[in-house]
């Protein structure tokens, strides 16, 4: 019988999970969201650009936040792993995995644009059924630890 870390490393399709993180559904964990992966990311002295991670985990809660829906309380859960030499950021909450798409906003539209971010920041993204139930949405940079 697996443990459950090995468990947990499967079901990040071999990532080796390094931390994590459970955020209730409100505005305020979008920023606290940012100051923890800040925070025990650090001591990886990560290759890729910091910024452009923590602006895509934002964007990512963002959207958790607004879209995730469970008709009992709920959490938005962020885990970062390492698969190699690349960094995977995964996002869970209670909504419907076939929700989540790219949109293509007009020039005054105040929403849409955060996939998009996450489209061109990111070495490859997903959205799909959450291990926890729900949703799950990724992104991965490739080369986060340069030998």
């Amino acid at each position: 019988m697996a443990d459950q870390r090995e468990e947990s490393k499967a079901a990040l399709g071999g990532a080796s999970p390094i931390g994590g993180m459970t955020l209730y559904p409100v505005p305020e964990s979008v920023a606290r969201a940012r100051r923890w992966f800040r925070k025990f990311t650090a001591p990886y002295n990560l290759a890729c650009p910091i910024d452009d991670c923590v602006l895509m985990l934002s964007e990512l809660v963002t959207n958790a936040v607004l879209y995730g829906e469970a008709e009992e309380p709920w959490r938005v859960r962020v885990e970062w792993s390492r698969l190699g030499e690349a960094l995977r950021v995964d996002v869970h909450n209670p909504g419907f995995p076939a929700d989540v798409r790219l949109r293509t906003p007009d020039a005054n539209a105040a929403h849409g644009r955060g996939l998009c971010l996450v489209d061109a920041l990111a070495d490859s993204w997903a959205a799909g059924p959450s291990r926890f139930g729900g949703t799950v949405v990724w992104f991965q940079i490739d080369e986060a630890w340069k030998p």
